[in-house]
């Protein structure tokens, strides 16, 4: 079994350029795995995989049972409470090597997103697709899960197209990945990182043969121009301009330059030198090379004047059916904290009650009370304590998502032009992503955090960060973050990030009553 597409694009309604030309590619039985920038159309060719979305040109073939597996971790499954009440061998097994919950599909609303996305997972192999689209399934999940999930995963029987920027599960899973750049598409063989090193080969003697082509036609340049001048003087000497009239040796010299040929010899060879110039050009026109930045961006801020820009006496928040308890919190003008825990442990809950309380004058506030939803996806209104807040949530909602775009929309050109500079730095194209209403969950981040930039924040609050980015993207981010000189609240899956940008850890662990929050 295997699908094969063929010469197929796609261009969205909002937009002015194809996200997709003439895409061929074959996918056999096993894991094939759509790598690439974000809004490079990963997830664009994985609906038209599904049968989601219609090709303006080309044809997938032949028809399979296709399931799609969205990088939403909060869009419910289609067969959730099918899945619920079956007890099938499947089943039963889904539900034990996920660590699936009986309760869970009934309060799919109230989970984790790392919770979310397992059940996610467990009913898209639960419906056995022919064709098995799962997009960032890693995102959201512990340590734990991720091992979970790869152990699921690796059983699929069919077609299956894996769209990540997990590294390790891209090596662990696929024999091929499809590498999406501009809206074209290559099969290279083997995970990602053999696959990325035919690609970074293939890069380095696309930029050696551009080189050359570029040599070769500033050669050519400085030839023809030297041609043409001597066309020039040659023609001259025919038309007997500036010779005097009794200037008798000059005329003997022009009869001799005509009899000779050497007039004619001239302008064939300044000829002959325009016809390699125009190959030149060519040539350094075809020597196309990708396009990347340096992926390197500076966080304009300064800590804040007051030495403490949080605290929370001890207490306890509802986590599902427990009990988060946490001691005295502190957030220092230049603390960079990691929030670390497993799925479902309380953490997002945790951050938005530090959020609600900021914007209450740092006073205890019950979350039951809060309606989240309304605060805006880039700023806390931090009140009295005076300090600028930039908080990027997990999964931002669509009211955040357009409130982004159009708070961008309506910046002064200036201000815009440096939203749109950071975001190319962090390798998405500056001139497409404001173009249409598509935006990518990969793109939408770059924004506010871009966006959030501009206002120099003091403290900086970020839930899971790195869902959704490319891997350049998530190395810049850590630059970013490690050197950032003002308050830092990270919440993160990703140990490396973690290490790497923070040194103090607020660490949720289980204990009799629930869960705790330990200061390390």
């Amino acid at each position: 079994m295997q699908l094969n597409l063929s010469n197929i694009e796609y261009t969205y309604s909002s937009a002015v350029e194809h996200t997709l030309r003439k895409v061929t590619a074959t996918l056999p039985e096993g894991w094939t795995g759509f790598v690439g920038d974000n809004g490079s159309g990963k997830t664009t060719l994985a609906r038209i995989v599904c049968g989601l979305l219609q090709p303006d040109v080309g044809v997938v073939s032949p028809s399979l049972f296709s399931t799609y597996c969205a990088q939403s971790a909060n869009e419910s499954p289609g067969n959730l409470f099918d899945f619920v009440v079956a007890y099938d061998d499947l089943a039963i097994r889904l539900r034990n090597e996920l660590s699936i919950e009986d309760d869970w599909s009934w309060r799919f609303d109230t989970l984790s997103c790392g919770q979310q996305k397992r059940l996610q997972i467990a009913c898209a192999l639960w419906s056995t697709p022919d064709v098995l689209v799962v997009d960032e399934p890693t995102n959201h999940v512990d340590a734990s899960t991720r091992h979970a999930l790869f152990t699921a995963l690796s059983k699929f029987k069919g077609v299956g197209v894996l769209i990540s920027h997990d590294r390790e599960l891209l090596d662990a899973l696929c024999s091929q990945c499809l590498f999406i750049t501009n809206g074209t598409a290559t099969m290279r063989p083997g995970g990602y990182s053999q696959a990325s090193s035919q690609v970074a080969l293939e890069r380095s003697s696309a930029i050696h043969a551009r080189d050359i082509a570029k040599k070769e036609k500033a050669r050519t340049e400085r030839e023809a121009q030297r041609r043409r001048e001597e066309a020039s003087r040659v023609q001259a000497r025919r038309s007997g301009k500036g010779i005097a009239k009794n200037d008798s040796d000059a005329r003997a010299k022009k009869r001799h330059y005509i009899v000779s040929g050497q007039d004619g010899k001239a302008g064939k060879l300044s000829a002959r030198i325009q016809s390699r110039l125009e190959k030149a050009e060519d040539n350094v026109a075809n020597s196309k090379v990708e396009k990347r930045y340096d992926a390197h961006v500076w966080l304009d801020a300064e800590p804040s004047r007051r030495k403490v820009l949080f605290r929370m006496e001890p207490g306890h928040i509802s986590v599902g059916e427990s009990l988060l308890s946490f001691p005295a919190l502190f957030i220092g003008n230049t603390d960079h904290i990691g929030l670390v825990g497993d799925n479902g442990s309380g953490k997002t809950t945790l951050v938005k009650k530090i959020i609600a309380s900021i914007s209450t004058d740092m006073s205890p506030v019950d979350m039951s009370s809060i309606d989240t939803s309304s605060m805006d996806a880039i700023f806390a209104n931090t009140g009295r304590i005076d300090a600028k807040v930039l908080y990027i949530p997990q999964e931002p909602d669509i009211a955040q998502k357009e409130n982004t775009l159009k708070k961008i929309r309506e910046l002064p050109s200036a201000q815009r032009g440096q939203v749109l500079s950071i975001v190319a730095q962090l390798n998405s194209d500056p001139d497409c992503i404001l173009e249409g209403d598509t935006v990518s969950p990969g793109e939408m981040r770059k924004l506010m955090l871009a966006l959030g930039i501009l206002d120099s924040p003091e403290l900086v609050i970020m839930d899971e960060p790195t869902n959704y980015l490319d891997l350049g993207s998530t190395e810049a981010l850590e630059q970013l973050l490690s050197v950032y000189p003002g308050a830092l609240l990270l919440v993160s899956h990703d140990a490396s990030l973690v290490s790497s940008a923070t040194f103090i850890t607020w660490r949720i662990q289980k204990s009799e009553d629930g869960y705790e929050l330990v200061v390390d």
